[in-house]
């Protein structure tokens, strides 16, 4: 698996070669077999927006207020939660356009600290990190559509799988969401193996549905990224619109100053990291749109704008929310509901309060998508670093999509639905997430001191990345003392890469008859999804001056 494009090249049949030298452009036409640049400022706010809100606001407020203690302080809990994203945001935006590949994390990190430790995200992430949130995503989304169908259950182990994403927190300490016990949102399941089955077989078909799309075009994602992030933006709209009609006749007893700040039990340090944790994660996905940087249309423009668009706008929808749902519920209802938007929609839209679990199959659906595009961009991204097989690194001839990348994290999904228990596997790796967010920050830091005379498009206020790293240390700090099993575990999935790498990258000398088989199973693949090598435009490729930097801003 080097990256190494001699290696690349000697492995390949004369066949292979001459379609490789060609770009599978037989016709010798001046069209180039390339990642296509179609991602607009629209899709690029909708791709961060929709991996952003998914179904955590929808039944993760709980948590937040179970955990901050009272209705005022998670209200400030929200609104600091996104604040830290946008600064960990517009680090990202100056790393974006400093070093202007796909990849995001990994790409950074890769290059600022080198293929050691680059490799290690790269493991953890496309191992088991991306698969399980898009198994527990799909399986949200069967559950709510299938809601309408068993209207008074949902199967215990289910209805465990639902706060999924929400419960991720619980590996710093227990979140308790009652949806652990024998009853469902709505009731007792009657029909539990029929329920469960539906679910894993829903969850699965769309998980399909969408790889057949993202491989088909990057416009037909990009598409339903936009017109799903839009749905569910609509839906916290219609949330927030029912929210201010009952403050505008008076109901807003929850927000009065001296009830807003009445703590139903004792505030402490540990119960505040743990408030702020909730909601961190529930911004997470702000840092997808590094991920396709490639395939951004202006990118030195369009990534900052898209970023100081997206993160406020989601940040105000997430206050407004929380302050909906309090203007219908008392803190006690909200800790007691399972799941608040359902509870939100019984109390307030009557007969319409069915739209409530469509709003979040709608969520659900649109992060399905968000993460199978943005994920799949970082397994291509890896291949063609030479940490992944280089069939990875390959796209259609004429679609120019990741087809043998989106098919191994469509495959590695459905391998994750098998799975009996993606709940500890979310634990485990979830610390990684919040691991890599500050080695790469720290980066940005380094490379800074390593790189002091490299032009910057955008130079953030060092404030800002040692702000975030404080932020980041103190909460890492804190879940190392409260958890050191479940963090220890995290740590230990990551470094089982570290044999990986050294046997499958820096080996180079390997015998000539795995060289033999990988160029078989490589060539293969060509045949069989019809991908080449993407081609590099030499009119892209422009080292970064004063000159461009300021034609190009």
């Amino acid at each position: 698996m080097d990256g190494t494009e001699t290696n690349r090249r000697t492995c390949a049949k004369p066949e292979q070669q001459k379609m490789l030298d060609s770009g599978g452009n037989q016709s010798g036409s001046n069209d180039r077999v390339t990642l296509k640049k179609e991602i607009g400022l629209l899709s690029a706010c909708a791709i961060i927006i929709g991996n952003i809100i998914g179904s955590g606001i929808f039944i993760s407020p709980k948590g937040v207020l179970e955990h901050a203690g009272s209705v005022g302080f998670s209200l400030i809990v929200w609104v600091l939660g996104g604040g830290i994203c946008a600064l960990g945001s517009f680090c990202y935006a100056e790393l974006g356009v400093t070093i202007p590949k796909s990849g995001g994390d990994y790409s950074y990190v890769t290059e600022i600290f080198g293929g050691l430790v680059g490799f290690l995200l790269l493991w953890s992430a496309v191992l088991i990190m991306y698969p399980t949130t898009l198994a527990v995503i799909a399986l949200t989304f069967s559950n709510y559509v299938l809601q309408p169908v068993f209207p008074n259950c949902l199967p215990p182990y289910i209805a465990t799988r639902l706060l999924s994403t929400t419960c991720v927190y619980s590996r710093f300490g227990p979140v308790r969401s009652g949806l652990g016990s024998q009853e469902g949102i709505l009731g007792v399941c009657e029909f539990p193996e029929l329920c469960g089955a539906l679910d894993h077989v829903s969850g699965g078909t769309r998980a399909v549905f969408l790889t057949w799309v993202n491989c088909s075009s990057v416009r037909w994602g990009t598409r339903i990224q936009d017109i799903f992030t839009v749905g569910k933006l609509l839906a916290l709209v219609l949330i927030i619109v029912v929210g201010m009609v009952q403050i505008a006749k008076g109901h807003y007893d929850a927000l009065e100053p001296q009830a807003a700040f009445k703590f139903i039990k004792d505030p402490s340090v540990g119960q505040i990291a743990l408030a702020f944790l909730q909601a961190s994660f529930a911004y997470s996905g702000w840092n997808f749109l590094n991920y396709v940087t490639e395939e951004l249309v202006e990118p030195r423009k369009n990534l900052p704008r898209a970023i100081y668009v997206s993160i406020p706008l989601v940040t105000l929808v997430y206050t407004l929310t929380n302050i909906a749902y309090f203007s219908s519920m008392s803190p006690q209802e909200l800790l007691e509901s399972n799941a608040v938007a359902v509870t939100f929609g019984e109390k307030l839209l009557g007969m319409f309060s069915w739209v409530m679990p469509i709003s979040v199959a709608l969520s659900t659906f649109g992060g399905i998508n968000g993460y199978l595009f943005t994920s799949s961009r970082l397994c291509f991204s890896g291949a063609r670093e030479g940490h992944l097989p280089h069939l990875l690194a390959m796209i259609h001839l004429k679609s120019c999509t990741p087809i043998p990348a989106l098919l191994v994290c469509c495959t590695a999904t459905i391998v994750i639905l098998c799975i009996g228990n993606t709940h500890d596997l979310i634990n485990y790796v979830s610390f990684i997430n919040y691991l890599s967010y500050g080695v790469t920050i720290a980066g940005l830091l380094y490379y800074r001191w390593k790189k002091p005379k490299l032009v910057r498009p955008i130079k953030v206020n060092l404030l800002i990345p040692c702000s975030y790293l404080v932020f980041w240390a103190v909460l890492l700090g804190f879940s190392l003392y409260s958890e050191p099993v479940v963090c220890g575990m995290g740590l230990v999935i990551m470094l089982t890469g570290v044999p990986i790498y050294f046997i499958g990258v820096h080996w180079k000398n390997k015998p000539q008859c795995i060289y033999t088989a990988l160029e078989k199973v490589t060539y293969l693949g060509q045949k069989i999804c019809y991908v080449v090598f993407p081609q590099d435009d030499p009119s892209e490729i422009q080292p970064l001056t004063e000159k461009t930097v300021k034609s190009e801003l």
